[in-house]
This record gives structure tokens, sequence and C-alpha cells, in this order.
């Protein structure tokens, strides 16, 4: 990939919004700028594709149920119900974080969506066949390099199709982006912070390339997506064999 030489990714200091020693109403905050610069920056673009090539792979399902890991107030949800109904799937999403405060956010975000369900949960208490499809939105890059298969193979685990990921590419010019667009949209000190280390904590390719060698060879795929934003799907190899009437 082109660019970003200089930016190195930043894997062993948590961000201030994995600290779970504060939080209240500044958290529950910055939760609401989030769902700004996700718009923003089309956050839900890469799972949208990621849920889509899953739920061709196994034959269009009429219904279908999708498990958000480290949701935060489970905004992007909101473009997958809407991507459900185009394609009349009847969709259930089980929204899941650790926090109190994603709990109250995306209590009143989805107030009256019927098909949304929040459960605080960790990923690694998920158990497994849970959902049709486990996805994590800038959840990966929380991780450090070495956590990462352990990460991957519970969602895979907790799935009964696979897992989409989505997650930011390490950039320059999407760190400046980013930097620009926090300090113009919010003064919330978690979003100031953890906005431009969130893109010094993203992938490239290779990043991919070596957590698929790690994980499933043959089974993950990565594919480049606007703005600065990576798919990345991991498939279960029953899904394909059920898909080809095996």
């Amino acid at each position: 990939m082109s660019g970003s030489r200089g930016l190195k990714r930043r894997s062993g200091q948590p961000e201030r919004m994995d600290d779970f020693s504060t939080g209240g109403e500044p958290l529950r905050e910055a939760l609401r700028h989030l769902r700004r610069l996700n718009r923003l920056f089309g956050a839900s673009g890469p799972i949208i594709y990621g849920i889509n090539q899953l739920w061709k792979q196994a034959g269009r399902p009429d219904t279908l149920t999708v498990l958000d890991v480290g949701c935060g107030c489970g905004d992007i949800n909101l473009r997958v119900l809407k991507w459900a109904e185009r394609r009349g799937v009847k969709l259930n999403v089980v929204l899941t974080d650790v926090t109190e405060e994603a709990e109250a956010e995306a209590a009143m975000l989805f107030r009256n969506e019927r098909r949304a369900t929040f459960r605080k949960l960790d990923l690694f208490a998920l158990e497994d066949g849970q959902a049709d499809i486990v996805t994590a939105s800038q959840l990966a890059h929380h991780f450090a390099e070495e956590r990462l298969p352990d990460v991957v193979k519970r969602m895979l685990s907790a799935s009964r199709l696979g897992v989409v990921l989505s997650d930011i590419h390490r950039h320059r010019l999407a760190w400046a982006a980013v930097w620009l667009a926090v300090r113009l949209l919010s003064r919330n000190r978690y979003i100031r912070h953890d906005g431009p280390l969130s893109v010094a904590k993203g992938f490239r390719a290779g990043d991919w390339r070596r957590l698929a060698e790690r994980v499933e060879p043959d089974k993950l795929a990565y594919r480049w997506r606007p703005l600065f934003r990576y798919a990345v799907i991991v498939r279960r190899q029953e899904a394909e064999d059920d898909a080809n009437g095996l």
C-alpha cells in the first residue's frame, strides 16, 4: 500500500475509551459524537458489504441474526436493518458491549426498534453458534496484534455463517482527516484523543495477511472500502458446504 510509511501501528497502550474505570456522561457524549463521525466517514459501508457477501454465499436466507461485538451505541446497525428491509430479510440484531454507557445510549437509539436487543457481554463470553453473522466495527485495532487471532477465533466460533470486521486503513490522509474532523465536530476529550489514535492503530494489507495465516488462510478475505477502511470477511467451512449442498 502506498503512503503513511511514517505512521506506525501503535498497540501497546490502551485508548481512553478502553479505560472502564472512568466514564459517565463524558463517555455517553463521546458515543453520541462518534455516531456523527461514523456517518461522516461511512463506517457502516464495510459492515454491510461483508454481511451482504456472507448472506449471498449462504443462499440468501429469509431470516438472519447479526451479533455486533463492541457495538457502542449500535448506530451502524440502523443501516444494517435498512439493508435487510430492502432485501426482504427478517433480521434480528443483538448489540453487545461491556459498558453501561453503551447500554444506555443503545436503549435510547433503538427504543422504538423491536428487531434490536442489547446484551452487556464481553466477546470472550460469546456462546458457540450464537448468531448467523458476528460483526465488529472498529474493534480490532483495540487489540495488540498477538491477541487478534484469539479474538477472531472466538467470534468465528460464535457464528454460524462467518465474521465481518471493519477497521481503519492506517494512512496519513486518514489521520489528517480524522484529526481535523474531531476538532471541528467535538470538544469531547475521549473523541479528541481516540480519533487520531485509532487511525495510528489501524491496519494495512500486510496486517490482514498475517492475521489470515494465523486464523483461516483460505477463509479470510479483506477488501479496501471507502473511506480509508477495510472490510474483512472470515467464512465458516460448514456454511460454505451447506450453501454448496454438501
